[in-house]
């Protein structure tokens, strides 16, 4: 035997003494245990909550000038729409944001979750209070979105850095002319999920998600938002594992049908209530932290149902552009059965 085919020898052999091995797979517990240290992801929106990623808000709040007034729009923002906007009528200090959002963080921390702070928040981009859209946790991980108007735009390198120090598998980033904004994205179960396609979400950034969820064995459905509507979870959130909280008039026949042909119970909010009840975060099955006050006789239905509610006031953020929901990104759910 040759000098050179003796060692061939010996590296075959060594290869196959020591084979790759597809199973178990990436996201399996044991190989989340051994090799990233620790369980990350999700694979419902009602598994009881053990972590999230909030981000309170700070001196990036600083860019939003009470000057500047657009009063066609009965909003504040810069003329060219690229910088801040600030949605509701009313500026509020940011003290009184900072309070409301130290009490959602104290209602999760007593609901036994672990909070992740952002690490830093990218100079002005003042939306990033609103952590749900900058990633999305599928089974095993994230996926960090593409946000998609400029004065979000920016949100995701933190993001990204955050998750990363955190330990969190990153399992995409949407690139190219993808975009994709977590706000859009929900779990009916563990094998099917929704993104709604909006102007904050486009079909390249759907199918870069469907990419990560088709490796998983998990279906997309896609519902398209009516009009200007940005987010799914203005329309539909899940709060227990067969129930769901929804706005009908933003959701197409067939998607309500698919619920119901899925045994998915829908509580549609009360007309006369404020529709922003649906922004509201389950905890745990049947548990949900909802802004008080907001939407009484929705409230009540589902207490009638079972589901139990943990108020909170919440209504000055929600002059900023978004709701408990939008101000949550769970990074970790126990599964459901």
């Amino acid at each position: 035997m040759s000098a050179v085919s003796e060692f061939e020898y010996r590296y075959n052999m060594t290869i196959k003494a020591f084979p790759s091995h597809a199973e178990p797979v990436f996201e399996s517990a044991s190989q989340q245990d051994l090799v990233w240290g620790a369980r990350w992801g999700c694979d419902s929106d009602v598994g009881r909550l053990r972590k999230v990623l909030v981000h309170r808000p700070g001196d990036e709040m600083n860019i939003i000038d009470p000057a500047k007034r657009l009063d066609h729009l009965g909003s504040y923002g810069d003329a060219e729409g690229e910088t801040w906007y600030w949605r509701g009528d009313e500026i509020v200090p940011l003290a009184v944001q900072q309070a409301q959002h130290d009490a959602l963080t104290a209602a999760l921390t007593a609901e036994g979750v672990e909070v992740l702070p952002l690490a830093r928040c990218a100079p002005g981009r003042h939306k990033s209070i609103y952590t749900r859209d900058s990633c999305i946790a599928v089974k095993g991980g994230a996926i960090v979105t593409r946000l998609g108007p400029k004065v979000r735009r920016g949100e995701e390198a933190p993001v990204t850095e955050t998750l990363a120090a955190a330990g969190m598998p990153i399992l995409r980033t949407i690139h190219g002319h993808g975009l994709m904004e977590g706000g859009s994205f929900v779990w009916l179960n563990a094998e099917t999920a929704v993104i709604g396609r909006s102007s904050r979400v486009n079909e390249e950034g759907a199918q870069q998600v469907e990419e990560v969820l088709r490796a998983q064995g998990v279906s997309l459905l896609r519902v398209d938002l009516t009009g200007y509507r940005l987010h799914i979870d203005a329309a539909l959130v899940m709060i227990d594992v067969d129930t769901a909280i929804v706005n009908p008039t933003q959701l197409p026949f067939w998607f309500l049908e698919t619920l119901a042909e899925m045994k998915i119970r829908t509580v549609e909010v009360h007309p006369d209530d404020h529709s922003g009840a649906v922004n509201c975060l389950a905890v745990a099955p049947g548990r949900v932290l909802m802004q008080d006050g907001l939407s009484p006789r929705t409230a009540a239905r589902l207490d009638s149902l079972g589901i139990e509610i943990v108020p909170l006031a919440y209504d000055k953020v929600w002059l900023g552009g978004g709701g408990i929901h939008c101000s949550t990104a769970p990074l970790l759910r126990d599964p459901v059965s």
